[in-house]
């Protein structure tokens, strides 16, 4: 008796398999490309990604030290103006 409460996860498995073979079936004949143009789509996206990401690091990297001039030459006045008004006080 126990044997027959059992699900058949065979026949489950074997109908998802061939769903899943019908699908792909299906995908390849209605690509609207071809494996080739497909896999060169891919690689000129890929690149595009790649060159957009190097294109921003180098402006970030660009403005960073713009950013960091600006910074260090405020620096550089305050002190010169702590200086002065330093040897003011002093006399």
């Amino acid at each position: 008796m126990a044997q027959d409460t059992q699900p058949n996860n065979g026949g489950k498995l074997t109908w998802f398999l061939m769903g899943a073979a019908i699908g792909a079936a299906c995908a390849l004949l209605y690509a609207p490309k071809t494996g080739k143009e497909t896999r060169n789509m891919i690689t000129q996206k890929a690149q595009d990604a790649t060159d957009a990401v190097t294109d921003t690091s180098r402006d970030l990297y660009e403005r960073g030290k713009d950013v960091y001039g600006r910074g260090r030459q405020v620096v550089d006045d305050a002190a010169a103006l702590f200086d002065r008004g330093r040897k003011l006080v002093r006399g």
